[in-house]
Order: C-alpha cells, then structure tokens, then sequence
C-alpha cells in the first residue's frame, strides 16, 4: 500500500497521523549520516510517509533521487517525492518521473518552484541559449497545475499526486498585505481539478489563520475540497534567527504571544527549543480539537533534525506504540520483499521492508555548529538542548547518535552532519531574495567601485540591510559585527576587498553578554577572530597570500581559499578542523558552536560564487551581467583565521590584515 491516499483511507476517521519531510545533505558525508538518522527516525518514530524535497538550497536532482531511493527501497518507507517544474526541460521532468517509477515511489508532490524565470529574470539568447531552449525552458510548465496536467496525461494513476496550499497565502514577490488565501484559491482550484489527490501546507504559526482556511475549504462551493485530504505543515521551532528568517521569507505571521515567550530567550537555544516544543504541541492539540470527518494528519518539516520532532510527536501522543497494522499491512512500510544490504558498513536485514540492523553502527562525533557576525545564521550545540521533563521514548535524548547536532546546520557547521547546509528556503536557488527585491536592494552594477559603495553602506548601517551572501536582512549590523567595522571598512575601501562574514575574538565572555553571549546562562563563551572575503585575484598571488605565508605571520594564522573554477589552497591538512566559537556551561560538555574545515569551506565556495551567477541573472541591462561575471571570475573567496583570542591578542588578525592592505 504505497499511495498516501489509499493509506488515509485505510485509517479509522478519528485517528491521527503524520509525516516527515527530509532534504539532501549538501555533503557526501552528511548525506551518509542521513541514513542512520531516518533508519533510527523510521522505526522509532513511525511515520505514514516521508518526503524528499527536490533540488532544495541548490541541490542537485540526482541527490534528491537518491534520497527518496533510500527511503523507498532501503528503510522501506511510503516515500513521496518533491518535484518542482518551472525553468525545467520536460525531458528532465520525464527522467524524474521515470527514476521514481523505477525506484517504487508512488507519491510526488507537484510544486511550481520559483517564479517563471522570463518575468523574473530577463531571458534572452546572447548567453549562447537556443532560442528553442528557451522557449522549452519555460513555456512547457509555468504552474504547478501544468505539471499535475502533466502526470496524470503521461502517467496516469500510477501516482498519487499532491500539491502545496497557502494558509495566509502565496508570498511569491507579494507585499504581505497583498497574499491571502482568497487571492490564490482559484488556483489551488485548478490544481485539484488537475488530479490533484491531497493537500500539505506551507508552516504557519497561526492556528485560526489555519483553521480558517480549512473551513473554507471544505464549504467552498466549488466542493472541490469536501473530501480531500488536507495535511497542514508544521515548522519546529530550532532557533529563533532561523525562525524570523523562514518565517520573513515566507510571510507567515508569527503570533504575538509566541514572539513575547522568545524574545526574552532568543540567545538561549536550549530555552527556545523548549518552548518551541511546547507552542508547536499546544498548536497540534487545537487543530485535533476541530471537528473532523476524516483522519487528522500533520506535516513536519524537520530540517533533517530528530530529537525536537520526537518531542513533539511524544507529547501529543502521535507515535504509535507498534507499527501500525491497516488491512493486514505494516503502515510504515512498502511492499518490498526481505532483502539484505549494506548502510554504512553495518549488515542490515530488511523484513517486511524496515531495515533492521545486524549490528549497531558506531556512534557519530558530537561535534556541531553554526553561523555567526555578518553572514547572520545562529545555531548551537544540541548538548544544551534536550526537552524538558520528557523522557522522550519516541528518540532518547541521551542517545549520541539523536544529539550529535540536533541544530541546524548552516554555512559553519559540522560537514559531516545529516543537516549540514539547512535550507532556509526550498527554492532551488540560493540568493536571500526574490530577483525583484535584489534589483531593488542592490541595483545593476557595472564597476567595481559601485560593489564597493554597497560593502561600505551595509557596513556603515546605512540603505543595505542585506547582501547577496547573508542570509539575514536585519535593519542594523550585528553588534558583534560593529565592533570590528572600522577593520572590515579598512579592507573593503581601501583594497576592494568585500567582507561577508567575520567575527571578533572573544575571551571568557559571560553566556549572557549582550553582544557575544548565547548558550545558556552562568556559561562562559570563547572566539577566535576570523573574516571571510573577496579578494581580487591578483590582491592574493601576489599580496595577501605571500604576506599571510610568510615565517613570522604563518604560525598566527589559517587560511583557506577557493575560486569560481575549483582552484582550492589552503594553510591546512585535509582533516583539520578549527573550532572558532566554542562555550563552557554547567553541566555540559565543552560546546563548540562555530568551526570553519575544508569540507564545508569548499561547498559554501560553490554556493558563494552561485550567488555572483544569481545576482547577473537578476539583472535587466547586459553590462551589469557581464560585470557581475567578470567579477566572479576575477575574485578569490578567502578565509582567515587568527589564533589569539585572549586579552591582549584579539586585535592581533587586523593588525596583520591591514598591515597586508599598506603593503
């Protein structure tokens, strides 16, 4: 029984049920650790199925592939697998189809994707595109009803199909007081009388913004959605940036009350995470407790993240207590046969489609991280994390493998961890705003002093909230940032050399310091100072690199470096690793929640020249896409290091820096 639908069915009309929602790791390494947590997930948690987002933060296709195999043929889960359509081939969107056919997958989640690229981005053929091209590009799939047309016309009924609904409305390019869900019902109309077969929502915070939705649904006289199912989504709450900023980027609005509750704790995950637990629970038990004729589902967008989603699904009592039998069948699982395989390097036996371990596989480093100064992504250590008063049988909170790195995982982070490279958005692109909005914050650009003007300004506090590589859009400069501004102003005015993530050290900082602080409280905080920047490509041969490898520079400093065509250099071995945040609290491990290595340097060494890509293509005039290019091409993404970070030492990085500017 792989389609969702026919499992709904199946259910009693007062039962509940949910599902997760997993992406691909943007490393080899996490995606590998991945498996162990969605083998651990599945059979401790249970769910009825399980999506895999498509192409999510930049992702590859094949990854998402990949992913949903695993969950379908592997651990044996109902599997159901994202597809976005616009600016896709339709031989592309063929191929996906027939891998999913192949590999078991039944379910697809038929998605639009971003905007059409020809009213986003200015299409034309002087970048070597076939006009043809172009046209299947974009003229084959414009909406998601396109796509579900699409399916059911090649495919039939072999799928079960899905589509996303808007709560509060589509954002899209819209001002929030333009979205709402009346605007977009005659869509979601559309999709349904496409073949649409059930309905997941957008996370929303607002329970009677959900619940009012549902009614109108339901009594809609288009009867289009009587019998539907609809599964609304739910985002647990990790971290507060994270949640301002998914919630920003979507135009969800957050409830008055649950702000209030965060804001005295926003710099204390562990406290944050607590709540969140009991916020998303509290809005859990007000959905179940509307009137229903069907089965109640929830969906969970879990990051790649266990232990808060076990929390939750344990407090409102969602994990079943055994498989769940319907008809006869085991509801976790596909209709495999036993088989045996290997899932990293441990014997696993298939029975009935779970996967179950012969052996227990080694426990993974307890090492995690985060984001921090003027790239503006926060995250910490779980180790300070679990929920409270929950012995939490569902994932056991003490088990390393359910706490390695319970956080997400953004551009500072563990590589090897399962979240490593957490999708803000799910757009398949990268940039921190819509193309309209990049226009708009950032202009056309055609010299380089004009980049410059922009470094300056968001340093400076002044008309640039954000730039193409943060992913925050904060009216002011962090105040960490604000304390090494004149440095960061140094570099950037004086060599073109544009800083886009930088720290200050730090020396025993009491947790609850105003600028440095977090964790929680009577805790001590460390960092060591480091900047990232572009440097033009001539500036590092021939200035900065020498200079920074030089005998009595060297031993003070690390550094990694990476252009748009794959050229890496480094100071390092490999393997090293650098710990640049870290804390010490009560009770708790040493907590390190900042670390820059290779592994991760090199994949946001991708992304960051991706974002000098987006940015040309967002552009309307030709001379500012071919500068942004040139740009890309001309400059070296560098990271810097310094090791002394105790009273007396903390300056010691910018002295050298700008020692390197004079030079």
């Amino acid at each position: 029984m792989d389609k969702i639908t026919d499992k709904i069915a199946a259910l009693p009309n007062d039962a509940s049920f949910f599902s997760l929602e997993f992406f691909p790791p943007k490393t080899q390494i996490g995606f590998s650790n991945l498996q162990d947590r969605l083998q651990r997930m599945s059979q401790s948690l249970r769910p009825l199925f399980v999506n895999v987002t498509w192409g999510a933060g930049g992702c590859t296709s094949s990854r998402s592939l990949e992913l949903a195999e695993i969950c379908q043929r592997q651990l044996g889960l109902t599997t159901c697998l994202h597809l976005t359509c616009t600016n896709m081939k339709r031989k592309v969107v063929d191929e996906a189809l027939r891998e999913a056919q192949i590999i078991g997958v039944r379910n697809i989640l038929a998605l639009r994707g971003d905007p059409p690229r020809d009213e986003e981005y200015r299409l034309d053929t002087e970048d070597g595109e076939e006009e043809e091209e172009v046209k299947e590009n974009n003229a084959e799939f414009i909406w998601a009803a396109d796509l579900v047309r699409y399916i059911r016309r090649t495919c039939g009924d072999f799928f079960c199909i899905g589509v996303a609904a808007y709560p509060e409305g589509h954002s899209d390019e819209s001002h929030p007081r333009e979205q709402s869900y009346e605007k977009d019902l005659p869509y979601l109309i559309e999709k349904v009388r496409a073949g649409a077969d059930f309905l997941v929502t957008q996370f929303f915070f607002d329970v009677h913004a959900y619940t009012r939705f549902e009614r109108t649904l339901r009594q809609h006289d288009s009867k289009a959605f009587r019998k539907i199912p609809i599964i609304p989504g739910l985002l647990p709450i990790q971290n507060y940036q994270i949640l301002k900023r998914t919630t920003k980027l979507a135009h969800c609005r957050i409830p008055p009350g649950l702000l209030e509750a965060l804001d005295p704790i926003k710099a204390d995950d562990e406290e944050v995470k607590r709540k969140g637990i009991d916020a998303i629970s509290d809005m859990i038990r007000e959905i179940q407790a509307v009137k229903s004729d069907a089965p109640r589902g929830f969906h969970f967008y879990t990051l790649n993240l266990e232990k808060v989603v076990g929390s939750i699904l344990e407090n409102c009592n969602l994990v079943p207590p055994e498989p769940l039998v319907i008809n006869g069948e085991d509801s976790t699982t596909s209709d495999l046969p036993a088989t045996t395989n290997e899932l990293n390097g441990a014997t696993q036996k298939a029975v009935n489609g779970i996967s179950q371990p012969c052996k227990p596989s080694d426990p993974p480093s307890s090492r995690r991280g985060s984001i921090t100064s003027n790239y503006l992504t926060t995250t910490s250590s779980d180790s300070a994390s679990s929920a409270p008063n929950a012995t939490n049988t569902a994932i056991n909170t003490t088990s390393r493998e359910a706490t390695w790195d319970d956080y997400p995982n953004g551009r500072f982070g563990d590589a090897r961890s399962p979240a490593f490279g957490t999708p803000i958005s799910y757009s398949p692109y990268s940039l921190p705003c819509t193309p309209a909005q990049a226009r708009s914050l950032w202009g056309e650009p055609t010299s380089p002093s004009a980049i410059t003007n922009l470094f300056t300004s968001h340093l400076s506090g002044k008309s640039v909230p954000q730039l193409p590589w943060s992913d925050d859009s904060s009216p002011s400069l962090s105040s960490e940032t604000a304390l090494i501004r004149d440095h960061l102003l140094a570099l950037t005015t004086t060599r073109n050399w544009w800083t886009i993530a930088s720290q200050p050290a730090a020396d025993g900082v009491p947790s609850t310091d105003p600028i440095h602080g977090w964790g929680p409280a009577k805790g001590f905080v460390f960092q060591k100072p480091f900047v990232e920047l572009f440097c033009p490509t001539d500036d590092w041969d021939d200035r900065l690199k020498p200079f920074l490898k030089s005998a009595s520079i060297a031993p003070e400093i690390s550094f990694y470096a990476g252009t748009s065509s794959g050229r890496f250099e480094s100071s390092e071995s490999s393997d090293a690793v650098h710990a640049v945040t870290w804390g010490s609290f009560l009770g708790k491990e040493i907590m390190t929640a900042t670390m820059v290595e290779e592994v991760s340097f090199r994949q946001w060494c991708e992304e960051a020249f991706g974002r000098w890509e987006e940015w040309a293509r967002c552009c309307r005039d030709g001379a500012a896409r071919a500068f942004l290019r040139r740009q890309r091409e001309g400059v070296v993404l560098v990271n810097v290091i310094g090791h002394g970070y105790r009273d007396g030492e903390g300056d010691r990085l910018w002295k050298v820096l700008r020692e390197a500017v004079r030079r």
